[in-house]
């Protein structure tokens, strides 16, 4: 009787991850069919990572605004990078890179899907003057990272927008 009981205890748990909503992973349902991407370069990296992921995701994407049923607008993209600690003798012993990204989504007529926001994401690395090249190659691949993390974060989003009417004047 002991191997019948697994069988029934696995669905048991089947049955209750279905149940809460869970969904793997890149099996996002967007609430809409069409979406065009709005940015100032639209060859970015991220604009990229973001069509790529999106495709992946089944959803359609729209040559022109007018034929979109949403216009994901990326107002800013802008990586960044800072000392973070200095040595004893002046040099840098690491650096912060940071990945800030300004976007909204809204529709033709004006109403918000999502709201003009924000997502910062920042990695610490260390620095070694004799390993400058290892360093550079490390320092692409933080932001490669941040880029792919930056376009997952902004699809888990675009699954739970929904249009907002403007507030009559």
């Amino acid at each position: 009787m002991r191997p019948m009981k697994r069988p029934a205890l696995i669905f048991a748990l089947c049955m209750l991850l279905a149940a809460c909503g869970f969904h793997l992973r890149g099996d996002a349902r967007m609430p809409f069919d069409k979406l065009y991407i709005q940015t100032a370069n639209p060859a970015s990296p991220l604009a990229l990572e973001l069509r790529r992921n999106l495709e992946a995701n089944h959803v359609t994407l729209a040559k022109t605004a007018a034929l979109s049923d949403v216009i994901l607008s990326i107002e800013s993209d802008v990586p960044e990078k800072q000392i973070l600690t200095l040595g004893g003798s002046g040099r840098v012993n690491e650096f912060q890179l940071r990945y800030r990204v300004s976007f909204r989504a809204y529709d033709s007529e004006q109403r918000e899907w999502l709201p003009a926001d924000e997502i910062m994401l920042s990695r610490d690395f260390s620095y070694d003057d004799a390993q400058i090249l290892a360093k550079e190659a490390e320092e692409a691949l933080l932001y490669q990272n941040m880029r792919s993390d930056m376009a997952q974060q902004i699809i888990r989003r675009l699954t739970h927008a929904k249009p907002v009417s403007p507030p009559k004047k």
